[in-house]
């Protein structure tokens, strides 16, 4: 098993070098490759890649303008040459170490897809409304698809190269975590589910989901759920 560790990144120069380094720094039970797509950077996060050039486990592709997480999630996952792929920010809210905790109910045939929950708290949650938006728009899936998950935002999605390419992600923006979501429910796929650590930034410090995202994932939940179930 190859694992592809897909990183988009905008305008993180301050977290990026740490970023790169607690990816490559976890013991994986199988082998790794990370696929960076910056999309549009123009704080100066370009003149940190050239450092990557001779690390083979590292591949860096750009977008020359900002097309959003979406867009950057589907070039890396065009790029990826692992069997499996899992999404982690450059933004350190969440902590590479967790990512062979995804991995485990696959090694042992629990699960194909796993999402990484988060347990949101008085020391890692910066906004109450964001949490609660979080909670909403979970919760809105649920009763659309008649199910239980517990965290459809989550960044930490893991699940087979060939599955995430088949789902055939559109969304640009954030939205594309409800499309995801709302794909692989109306296939009757459920994810297993893995709590894990989580440190969330606020706004000042770079944080770029709005309310907007909120409103946008109940609109695409929504389209996913009256949209006809694929065929076998």
């Amino acid at each position: 098993m190859k694992l592809s560790i897909l990183m988009p990144v905008y305008n993180e120069k301050a977290t990026l070098a740490f970023a790169i380094k607690e990816v490559l720094n976890v013991s994986y039970p199988c082998d790794v490759e990370l696929v960076v797509v910056d999309d549009g950077s123009t704080d100066g996060t370009r003149e940190l890649y050239p450092a990557y050039d001779q690390e083979p486990r590292v591949t860096i592709t750009l977008h020359e303008t900002n097309k959003g997480k979406g867009a950057a999630i589907r070039t890396a996952a065009q790029a990826a040459t692992g069997d499996y792929l899992i999404i982690c920010d450059a933004d350190l809210e969440y902590s590479p170490a967790d990512i062979p905790r995804l991995m485990k109910p696959v090694l042992e045939g629990d699960a194909d897809v796993v999402y990484g929950t988060r347990m949101f708290g008085s020391h890692n949650a910066y906004s109450y409304w964001y949490v609660l938006g979080n909670k909403g728009v979970t919760t809105f899936a649920n009763l659309l698809f008649n199910c239980y998950i517990s965290d459809l935002e989550t960044c930490f999605k893991l699940m087979p190269t060939g599955l995430y390419q088949a789902l055939d992600v559109r969304s640009d923006g954030f939205g594309m975590e409800a499309e995801i979501t709302g794909k692989l429910l109306r296939r009757g796929i459920r994810p297993y589910e893995v709590s894990i650590s989580y440190k969330a930034r606020s706004r000042a410090a770079g944080k770029k989901l709005s309310w907007r995202d909120g409103v946008a994932a109940i609109w695409i939940l929504s389209r996913e759920r009256l949209a006809p179930k694929p065929q076998a």
